[in-house]
């Protein structure tokens, strides 16, 4: 009939209306994706290329020269009470052995680390070595520190065009100068994430000023970790909420590990300028015997999963490649696959940086010519 004609005719051209719309928003989602990825490639290879950032070398131990091995017996002194008396005033322990006409410092804290080298080269060099004198020393050296401390944070923050922070955070950012993390010299990475951070915020037309403030302030919490209980992100909350920062730049310390979700834009731009400096090439260093079981440990996690044949972690642990049974994994399935994988990574691992996971499978067919 002739409504059932114009009920099916209907019916056809919605099907191919529909079609059509889902052709094209599939387009432009394709489109979309496409643009945003060279854009973002764009802005980071901006940012990287502005930045001349050096390569670090880790810092656990401070090794102070002698003018001879006899200044060795000097330093212990009488039964000891020289060097007792120096690692009771600094809190530090004093390595002497068979090394030639050197001493080892070795201590947790690096600022009291540093304490310890000023005072024992300044021992050295006057040369009068008692425990009367050693604890004189050692107040002047301590007051020189804090003083280093001060300026570094000051010019830490000037170099980064960042004003108004409060005394307190100011001491705190100088501290970073004697702190490293993975073997990265914490006051140049905050200042190459500030960098960093700002050239993508002038690309993206966000606030640079509070960006820089958000990533010179997203690793204060790791100044701290020696003397209170907490991780840095939590102790960096605390402290950046207790001398009134900005809400957006407290964010910014909380979600850099992805803690608490992101509020701004912002605090995206600083977790990925925070990536960005931790994961070129150089700028960490880790010990060898971490290195090799984090290595191993990112194999086992891949392993573990069915259908996985076997794992390879390359790139120095940046990039883990997983070759699955193509009988047990298809491809849609290897998709799902390496997002469980990544997922698990997080949540079982430590490293600095981003892993990439990779899901190959591979079908060969074989046969003979005879």
């Amino acid at each position: 009939s002739v409504a059932e004609a114009k009920r099916e005719l209907i019916r056809t051209v919605e099907d191919e209306a529909r079609a059509e719309a889902a052709n094209l928003v599939r387009n432009l989602k394709d489109q979309a994706r496409r643009e945003a990825d060279r854009e973002a490639k764009k802005i980071l290879a901006l940012a990287i290329q502005r930045i001349a950032a050096d390569h670090t070398a880790e810092t656990t131990v401070s090794t102070v020269a002698l003018p001879n091995d006899e200044m060795k017996g000097r330093i212990i002194g009488r039964e000891g009470r020289n060097i007792r008396a120096f690692e009771q005033a600094t809190g530090v322990d004093v390595i002497i052995d068979d090394t030639p006409d050197a001493v080892t410092i070795s201590c947790f804290d690096p600022v009291r680390r540093e304490v310890a080298r000023l005072a024992l080269e300044r021992l050295i060099t006057d040369g009068r070595i008692h425990p009367g004198r050693i604890e004189e020393v050692v107040k002047k050296a301590q007051a020189d520190v804090d003083q280093q401390i001060q300026e570094a944070g000051e010019q830490a923050a000037y170099d980064v065009g960042v004003h108004g922070l409060h005394p307190e955070l100011v001491k705190l950012v100088g501290r970073m100068k004697f702190r490293s993390s993975y073997g990265q010299n914490l006051l140049k990475h905050v200042k190459e994430v500030c960098w960093i951070a700002g050239i993508m915020a002038n690309e993206l037309r966000l606030d640079p000023a509070l960006t820089r403030r958000g990533a010179l302030l997203h690793d204060i919490g790791k100044v701290l970790t020696h003397e209170h209980e907490g991780t840095h992100v939590q102790l960096g909350v605390e402290v950046a909420t207790k001398y009134g920062e900005n809400p957006t730049v407290i964010n910014c310390i909380a979600a850099h590990h992805d803690d608490v979700p992101h509020e701004s834009a912002i605090s995206v731009v600083v977790q990925a300028a925070d990536a960005v400096s931790g994961s070129r090439p150089g700028a960490r260093r880790e010990a060898f015997e971490s290195y090799v079981k984090r290595l191993t440990r990112l194999e086992e996690i891949a392993t573990a999963f069915p259908g996985v044949e076997k794992t390879f972690a390359i790139q120095a642990g940046r990039e883990v490649r997983v070759i699955v049974t193509p009988d047990a994994v298809d491809d849609s399935r290897a998709g799902e696959l390496a997002e469980q994988i990544a997922r698990k990574i997080e949540t079982e691992l430590q490293y600095p940086g981003q892993i990439k996971v990779v899901v190959i499978r591979e079908t060969r067919a074989t046969d003979y010519a005879k």
